[in-house]
């Protein structure tokens, strides 16, 4: 995760001295989202063939790499070289990503088939972790040491755990599966599910570009302070994420309130960012931070069942309970995160140059909103159905008991 949050604070700048226009800069930014959305599909697809402790280990042999070579493109001359460099190692660095982030979810459910939401909560403490501390520590090397440094010092990282993986992780041998992302996307409660994933994606990839510029000119922050308004989010959704996979682990039922509810809390924190004229609400630096740190907590509420809930669906409707499925569970949750991860930072960007950040943020808080209630309606009509099922089959039992009585006696 320090590998891809590192980029933020200096490549831009670097990329300028080289002659990429901002346009293009962006457009290295967001390739990543697109290739990690295709090799996710196509890693999840074939997971059983691959073997998924070689794909996770390979990933990270290759993510390393690449992330060392990205540091030795300021020797690269400028121009298209540098641009054509740019794009084919953040590529690579992307595919490996998916490679690694699709085994690793996969391995997790096999290990912990009883505890797939603490578990994934868990790690998401580390996922925080990382994104929060990349720019810093990139920010630090850079000044201290040049750009080479800290692409190297985390590549080097990167490496290191290789060997320790391939001493640590067992082999999971398991039969290819008869079905398809098609069959798994085509389920309406997947279907859903994924709409979900991609509006919190793209609530959290709205921030990249628009709330930085958003602080810096609204309360005239000092630059390296704009990074300790986004610890609150990142801190407070690493903090809840451990609390909601136990829950959800525990208490199964739960896992449909906070899928709901915490798109729905997501929505109302959008609306509050800025806030939206309309509520007449002075916007205070605190303000913002509270609002930031209670959505960190919604977004804990609702990414942490996603996952439980497409694999009991999943089961429910003749998925075999293996490796191929839970491949393909996992590379459909990649995937869909990659294109809320590209949705919203260029929506987030080209809003917030249209109609400035409180009505951005808004438009973007609708998204969550309309994923929510939809997401409850859909348990509504689920509910219902269950009980008139229920209803008919003890009404058929009672058929039939009254049907034999005669014949007894």
């Amino acid at each position: 995760m320090m590998c891809y949050s590192i980029l933020g604070p200096f490549f831009p700048k670097e990329a300028e001295k080289k002659g990429v226009s901002n346009t293009v800069t962006g457009m290295i930014f967001g390739c990543y989202a697109l290739f990690d959305l295709l090799a996710s599909l196509v890693f999840g697809k074939y997971l059983v063939q691959i073997g998924a402790k070689f794909m996770f280990v390979a990933g990270m042999f290759v993510s390393g790499g690449v992330t060392i070579l990205f540091g030795v493109l300021d020797q690269v001359p400028e121009g298209p070289i540098f641009i054509a460099m740019c794009f084919l190692v953040r590529v690579a660095d992307a595919v490996s990503f998916a490679a690694a982030i699709t085994a690793s979810f996969s391995i997790l459910v096999k290990a912990f088939p009883n505890n797939v939401a603490t578990v994934l909560g868990s790690l998401e403490i580390f996922s925080g972790l990382g994104l929060v501390l990349g720019p810093p520590l990139g920010g630090f090397l850079y000044q201290s040491f040049g750009y080479e440094v800290p692409f190297i010092f985390l590549g080097c990282i990167v490496l290191l755990m290789v060997p320790l993986n391939v001493y640590i992780l067992p082999n999971y041998d398991s039969d290819p599966g008869e079905h398809s992302f098609w069959k798994l996307i085509t389920l309406p409660k997947v279907a859903l599910i994924a709409f979900v994933i991609n509006s919190l994606s793209s609530c959290f990839g709205f921030l990249d570009p628009t709330l930085s510029l958003f602080v810096l000119e609204k309360f005239n922050l000092p630059a390296g302070y704009v990074g300790l308004v986004f610890l609150g989010l990142a801190l407070s959704y690493a903090i809840s994420s451990p609390l909601f996979g136990l829950l959800s682990d525990k208490i199964p039922h739960l896992r449909k309130w906070f899928l709901v509810w915490g798109n729905i809390i997501t929505a109302g924190c959008y609306m509050l960012l800025g806030p939206i004229p309309v509520l007449h609400i002075k916007s205070q630096l605190w303000l913002l931070v509270l609002i930031l740190v209670l959505n960190g907590i919604s977004a804990g509420m609702s990414i942490i069942p996603t996952i439980p809930e497409i694999l009991s669906c999943a089961y429910e409707n003749g998925f075999a309970e293996g490796l191929s499925t839970l491949g393909l569970v996992s590379g459909l949750f990649s995937a869909m995160w990659s294109v809320g991860a590209f949705i919203g930072p260029t929506l987030g960007g080209f809003l917030y140059e249209k109609i400035g950040f409180e009505w951005a943020a808004a438009v973007q808080g609708l998204w969550a909103l309309t994923s929510g209630l939809t997401m409850g309606l859909f348990y509504l009509w689920e509910h219902s159905r269950r009980r008139r099922s229920k209803l008919q089959n003890i009404v058929g039992t009672e058929e039939e008991r009254t049907a034999l009585l005669p014949d007894e006696i």
